[in-house]
């Protein structure tokens, strides 16, 4: 994969920064969103698929991406598929501030540092290539307004900008209500970033559900001595503190 592209988790992470504070909108569940969009960028490059509710590795050469072959060989190491849910609902320490630190790096955003109620440092992040932040929502805003279904990469980061809560920030008030609504819809158009989107939002439910079972249903066994469908969330992943409560990452 070459890097010329902007990956999944990269774009997400962009459409929820708040140009006027430099905050991330949504920043629990973005988290989550994060870990998911890693998930579909995979997808997207050939190295994972979905089986059924979980996701199994088809090739497991590195996409040349540090963070996703990070990931990719988590996932290798698991040995057998794994359920969707209870990957986007593992630790991802660091997710959020290591994407920040990436865009920063290829010059995308810029730390702005500053203080919390006068006295703690914090770190706030503000989009340097306004360009690239607009080509990203008229992507979706095209999607929104035409009706004709996107491309599977657009359509994953609809669904993923939906199950992150993310509809009230791009379409906010009652003017934004139709916009949110075809937003969901999105999710749609791509099972993959249909399966993830559902998981995340199942993450945040903390909701103890059956296997969806879509298209690609394997009817997985159940019963005695199995795994149940999906584990309760144990927490939102938490970001970790760089210093001494310094740099308190966008939020």
């Amino acid at each position: 994969m070459g890097r010329s592209r902007r990956t999944l988790p990269e774009e997400l992470l962009l459409l929820a920064l708040d140009p006027a504070t430099g905050t991330t909108a949504q920043p629990q569940s973005l988290d989550l969103g994060l870990a998911g969009a890693q998930l579909v960028e995979l997808a997207l490059a050939g190295r994972i698929a979905p089986d059924g509710d979980r996701i199994a590795v088809v090739v497991p050469r590195p996409t040349g991406d540090p963070t996703l072959d990070c990931a990719l060989e988590l996932l290798r190491r698991r040995g057998a598929p794994v359920r969707a849910v209870h990957w986007i609902g593992g630790p991802r320490l660091g997710l959020r501030q290591t994407y920040l630190s990436h865009l920063e790096r290829c010059g995308m955003v810029a730390a702005v540092p500053g203080q919390m109620c006068g006295v703690l440092p914090t770190t706030r992040y503000q989009a340097t290539d306004t360009a690239i932040s607009r080509e990203i929502r008229g992507r979706l805003d095209s999607a929104i307004r035409t009706g004709v279904p996107p491309d599977p990469r657009t359509a994953a980061l609809a669904a993923l900008a939906h199950a992150v809560g993310l509809g009230k920030h791009l379409y906010p008030g009652n003017e934004g209500r139709s916009s949110r609504s075809r937003l969901r819809d999105l999710i749609r158009h791509d099972p993959m970033g249909g399966l993830v989107a559902h998981a995340v939002m199942d993450v945040q439910n903390g909701a103890a559900v059956q296997p969806r079972r879509g298209p690609a249903a394997t009817g997985r066994p159940t019963g005695p001595g199995t795994r149940p469908a999906v584990e309760p969330a144990r927490g939102v992943p938490m970001q970790p503190r760089h210093g001494s409560m310094a740099r308190a990452v966008a939020h």
